[in-house]
């Protein structure tokens, strides 16, 4: 790879990166944007199929197709690298979070100027729908898929294994048909099982090392716990942040709380709901990863040990949460590439794509639940909620107007309100 070839995607990458409000869905509209529509990085339809087989991998599925974006550029090098370009600025930030709350109290932290950033990624998941609709939904069967999906997915939006089943039903609801999509070329049967190996061989390691270290106490065995329920959260969770969230909650907030966790492990890692929420709050008010919040957590549990300690938690979190996404998209990416030569496999791709369909519309709704449209409010903000769904929306569908310039209107207009 010649790197200085690659200097103008990178760019759009970090631009992409400081500027991705909103979370997976509004990411995907970015990415769409961004990379297909201006760049031309990809075709449309290869992004609907990276982003539907990421989303039947655990781990942080926008992150995995950001990589994937890079790898198709410029092989594993570049795909390293538009990794490291799109967690880096958000994990720096969420780690001075941690940093800043040990001397600012909670509520001197405002947040105000982000209040819009809600309705835009709503916008973008909207425009998301319309624009992938048009390649996707073209018979009865997709038009079917779309309008079931849509409605389970307001049902199942928090459901872990929610948005993998629908996707994996999609995918069979098609496959009874061999006569739209024929065999698609010879199968291959060589397979690279290195990152998988890796994958698996780190999962056994940080396991053994965190229960050997409790059961024997080590002095400094918080590193060697936190770095493993991390990475097991990175390896086992579907649906992104808002499952990660949750089970983090539950795991350093509410379970250190029990009788029996303090019988038996007294030192277990833990935080308080206050020092959680807030950076719930935060991580959904800055663009980038959601699972950047691995980075504040990590720092949050580890502060009580001084600043070098705190510092090595931060790292820790980002590098445990997004490590088992890396190692596999890039394992099963060339494994997926020979699968889908398959009939049963190729037919299934028309099926997933309008599940990703459904899911982004069905997203649009639920979302949509949280934004304020009570028209009696004397404050306007209803009204700019309307207005900045529906201008993000009429902007990515109708114009030129770049993505990042319009994260900053919804700033500005968060500032002046």
């Amino acid at each position: 790879m010649i790197l200085h070839r690659h200097i103008p995607f990178l760019r759009a990458v970090l631009l992409y990166t400081i500027s991705a409000f909103g979370g997976p869905q509004g990411h995907f509209g970015m990415m769409l944007k961004t990379f297909v529509l201006q760049r031309k990085d990809l075709t449309e339809s290869e992004l609907i199929e990276y982003n539907a087989f990421c989303q039947m991998l655990p781990g942080a599925s926008s992150t995995q197709t950001l990589t994937l974006i890079g790898y198709k550029r410029g092989g594993l090098p570049l795909a390293l690298i538009t990794l490291l370009i799109w967690i880096l600025p958000a994990c720096i930030l969420m780690s001075c979070l941690s940093f800043l709350l040990i001397y600012l109290d909670e509520k001197s932290i405002d947040v105000g100027i982000f209040k819009f950033v809600q309705p835009m990624a709503i916008g973008f998941v909207a425009f998301s729908a319309y624009r992938i609709s048009k390649h996707a939904i073209n018979n009865t069967i997709t038009r079917v898929i779309l309008v079931v999906t849509a409605i389970l997915t307001l049902f199942l939006f928090k459901t872990p294994w929610g948005i993998p089943s629908l996707i994996v039903a999609g995918g069979i609801a098609t496959n009874f048909s061999s006569k739209r999509i024929p065999q698609k070329g010879t199968p291959s049967r060589k397979i690279k099982w290195g990152n998988l190996l890796i994958f698996i061989a780190v999962f056994s390691l940080t396991g053994f090392l965190s229960e050997k270290a409790r059961k024997e106490n080590w002095q400094n065995r918080a590193p060697f716990n936190l770095f493993e329920n991390f990475y097991r959260f990175g390896s086992l969770v579907f649906g992104g942040g808002d499952v990660l969230m949750p089970m983090m909650y539950t795991q350093y907030v509410e379970h250190p709380k029990t009788e029996k966790t303090q019988e038996k492990n007294p030192n277990a890692l833990s935080m308080s709901k206050e020092e959680f929420l807030t950076g719930y709050g935060m991580v959904r008010a800055i663009p980038g990863p959601v699972f950047s919040i691995g980075s504040y957590v990590g720092g949050m549990l580890l502060k009580k040990n001084g600043g070098y300690d705190q510092a090595l938690g931060c790292a820790i979190g980002a590098i445990a949460i997004f490590l088992p996404s890396a190692l596999l998209v890039l394992f099963f990416f060339p494994v997926w590439q020979n699968l889908k030569k398959y009939a049963a496999i190729y037919r299934s791709l028309e099926g997933i794509n309008a599940t990703i369909v459904g899911i982004m519309t069905g997203s649009t709704l639920y979302l949509m639940k949280a934004i304020s449209f009570d028209l009696t409010d004397v404050s306007g903000i209803p009204l700019v909620n309307i207005g900045v769904i529906a201008g993000t929306f009429a902007l990515l569908a109708f114009t030129k107007f770049r993505a990042p310039y319009i994260a900053f209107i919804c700033l500005f207009l968060g500032w002046i309100f």
